[in-house]
């Protein structure tokens, strides 16, 4: 949705963040015309995933454990 040069002008540094961090481009209204502010590069899909915490080691490890311990059968 574009924005007012009015509204730019109150919010540049905020804006012009979000374009960074997004990627998307922001679209202003001037005098009746569109302009768009765009990043020079594009971020890649992989620079916006959030690192989560996750099992370390070796996965064949994993693969080889006995879960019986863990099961309950439920169903009853």
């Amino acid at each position: 949705m574009p924005i007012s040069a009015s509204a730019l002008r109150g919010n540049i540094y905020k804006l012009l963040d979000q374009v960074l961090e997004s990627g998307k481009p922001l679209e202003v209204v001037r005098k009746g015309k569109l302009l768009k502010i765009v990043p020079e590069k594009q971020p890649g899909k992989m620079a916006k995933l959030v690192r989560h915490r996750c099992l370390t080691g070796d996965p064949e490890s994993i693969v080889h454990m006995d879960w019986s311990g863990e099961w309950h059968d439920d169903l009853s």
